[in-house]
């Protein structure tokens, strides 16, 4: 096959087909294993290129098919669109050459006769001007379009885009790197306004942002007919997240008034709960009560559920002290004197429930009730000044598949691990943390409320003393 210019086209057989990315620059460390995740979903691998930047908002991809490309479109919240790749470069010139060389064979299908088409184009951090536009489309005009244009209802669309790099105070004259492919399919960042927390029927002090929750569900992989636990449930912003694609969804939580919807309202000018503020009630407001089972006050210090693999994934936001107290049940009246043998390994139930316990059983949890493979994703606060991956709570059935850091605060963070069982737990396994090292908690969680405040006193007093210069 000829293009217009006369020169003959490559067959397709030994090239590698590509994808192009373009991402959301927001959540950039969330990004990658998000997308390991769903490719992993669908049945593919992630294979990049060498020079990959992982935060650029551009990633040029390698994908088995086109299927699994729409199948990745189908679930990410830090994508916004995906193309097939027909040619890219440092220059215009680079990427003519680049699309003259591009599998005829892929590219007639979409350019015949009968066939309509439009061309869009993109600039990442630039404004190009309406004339600027229209010459870079009348500049394509090499490639063998048959097809009529159609810009209200076309049957391919195709993208030119330009990268101005991501210092917005110091773009570029030309592009770093210009690309142009065939859209395939838009991301589902629409979910993130569809379910924001803001239209959210019941809410309360800690409600995870909808974005966020749908970041979790994906790093875990949840899908169709899976069951998906919370351990800290609260107003069940996870749950939502997890049944919309699909999974059937449960929780706990030691707070009876959150459990069942009573007590004061969260929102403003609204003093107390309405008879349907329930989570129940919020995963009806998005039609997805069919994929509800249940919500129970309980204690995530003693675990409920019978030994079993039953969950396909654990996914919570532990209270860390700040908007929610982190405790458990018990009361210092009933308090049994130890006898004299047991007195220096008892522990009253009335101790403050740490962080680094809430860890331990959080991880025993997912080790002992998930299915092989299955994950746990769950926040993990950190104070930065201390922070190494060693202060990551591990576990020998479980494997740290990745983390991400949010930032809170100039001295605090958040990080989201998420976890892959890879061992059938045992007896054994549960006092790891006492018999080995490498399992020991990091007791410098128990302190992270004391070093949030601290960082907020001095914030605040810092602010007063220029307010009085």
């Amino acid at each position: 096959v000829l293009l217009t210019d006369g020169k003959m086209a490559l067959p397709s057989g030994n090239v590698c087909r590509k994808f192009l990315l373009l991402l959301a620059q927001e959540n950039l460390e969330f990004r990658l294993p998000e997308l390991k995740s769903l490719l992993s979903l669908c049945g593919g691998q992630l294979r990049c290129e060498e020079n990959f930047d992982e935060k650029s908002p551009f990633w040029i991809l390698h994908i088995p098919s086109e299927e699994i490309a729409k199948g990745i479109m189908k679930r990410t919240v830090c994508a916004k669109s995906i193309f097939e790749l027909w040619g890219q470069g440092g220059t215009h010139e680079e990427l003519y050459n680049s699309l003259k060389n591009y599998p005829a064979d892929r590219m007639i299908p979409f350019l015949q006769c009968g066939s309509t088409y439009q061309i869009n184009i993109y600039a990442f951090n630039k404004t190009l001007t309406h004339n600027e536009r229209i010459q870079r489309i009348d500049n394509l005009e090499f490639l063998p379009f048959q097809g009529t244009v159609n810009l209200k209802k076309p049957e391919h669309v195709f993208w030119l885009l330009e990268d101005y790099g991501t210092d917005p105070n110091n773009a570029p004259e030309k592009p770093f790197s210009i690309y142009f492919g065939r859209w395939l399919a838009d991301g589902r960042r629409g979910l993130i306004n569809l379910y924001s927390v803001k239209k959210r029927h019941f809410i309360g002090n800690t409600s995870m942002d909808a974005g966020l929750s749908f970041l979790m569900a994906n790093h875990a992989k949840v899908g169709a007919n899976d069951l998906v636990f919370d351990p800290f449930v609260g107003t069940g912003s996870l749950l939502v997240a997890c049944a919309h694609f699909g999974a059937y969804v449960c929780g706990t939580d030691i707070d009876y008034n959150i459990i069942h919807g009573r007590g004061k309202a969260s929102r403003k000018n609204q003093k107390w709960r309405g008879p349907d503020e329930n989570i129940r009630a919020n995963l009806r407001q998005y039609g997805l009560e069919e994929f509800y089972i249940d919500v129970l006050v309980s204690d995530a210090s003693k675990n409920i559920w019978r030994r079993g693999k039953l969950f396909n994934a654990v996914i919570t936001d532990p209270p860390y002290g700040i908007r929610e107290s982190t405790r458990k049940t018990g009361s210092q009246k009933e308090i049994l004197k130890p006898t004299e043998e047991y007195i220096e390994s008892h522990v009253p139930v009335s101790m403050s429930y740490h962080l680094s316990d809430i860890f331990i059983d959080l991880l025993n949890l997912a080790a002992e009730n998930l299915v092989m493979n299955g994950r746990l994703v769950y926040w993990l606060p950190v104070y930065k000044l201390e922070y190494t991956e060693d202060v990551i709570p591990q576990h020998p059935c479980l494997k740290l598949i990745s983390n991400c850091e949010q930032s809170l605060t100039t001295h605090t963070s958040r990080q989201l691990i998420t976890m892959e069982k890879v061992k059938e737990f045992e007896d054994k396994d549960r006092y790891a943390h006492l018999i080995d090292a490498k399992y020991s908690p990091y007791v410098g969680h128990n302190s992270f409320r004391d070093k949030y405040f601290s960082g907020v006193t001095k914030k605040i007093s810092k602010g007063n003393e220029n307010t009085q210069n």
